[in-house]
């Protein structure tokens, strides 16, 4: 059901933390668009990884789109489905 990029893993990835509100609603409103367009998303703790940590910190969640950075703190659904349908 859900669809992958060219390389065959999930065309959003969302970096965000755990008890994170902001990540909360990015999950969702992540989860809602990608389930209506067929595609799928990946997240990643960036508090497992000190690089990821260092890089993203204060701006999580962070949202990726076929691997180039896209949104932070807040996701648009409408922003985030023009990207996924390339516009």
């Amino acid at each position: 059901m859900t669809s992958s990029g060219p390389d065959g893993k999930a065309r959003v990835t969302v970096f965000m933390r755990p008890g994170c509100h902001l990540c909360d609603v990015a999950r969702e409103v992540v989860s809602a668009v990608c389930a209506d367009l067929g595609e799928s998303f990946e997240e990643i703790d960036i508090d497992s990884d000190p690089q990821l940590l260092a890089a993203y910190g204060e701006e999580i969640p962070v949202t990726l789109v076929d691997g180039r950075r896209h949104d932070f703190w807040r996701v648009d659904p409408q922003r985030l489905r023009t990207a996924l349908l390339g516009g």
